[in-house]
């Protein structure tokens, strides 16, 4: 039980860099808007290469929260056929 909890504790820690990243990404993108309205070209730039790192980091730990989630699972599913 212990690896179970163990698991669902570095996937809530794991969730909560997905969200603060989300939010982090919806805040440069708020920021991107209102540099266009300013034609701001050159921090614009440097604002989209922000953005397009945030969603490559978003891609990968929505990948790792993933396979935590499957080893969640799996860890589950041993749980209950050892304590039937």
């Amino acid at each position: 039980m212990d690896k179970f909890n163990d698991l669902v504790s570095i996937q809530m820690h794991t969730m909560e860099k997905l969200l603060f990243l989300q939010s982090e990404l919806e805040r440069c993108q708020e920021i991107e808007l209102q540099l266009d309205a300013l034609n701001q070209s050159a921090e614009l730039e440097e604002l989209h290469l922000e953005i397009n790192r945030k969603k490559q980091e978003l891609q990968e730990i929505h990948r790792m929260f993933e396979k935590q989630t499957e080893e969640v699972i799996h860890t589950y599913q041993q749980l209950a056929v050892t304590h039937r």
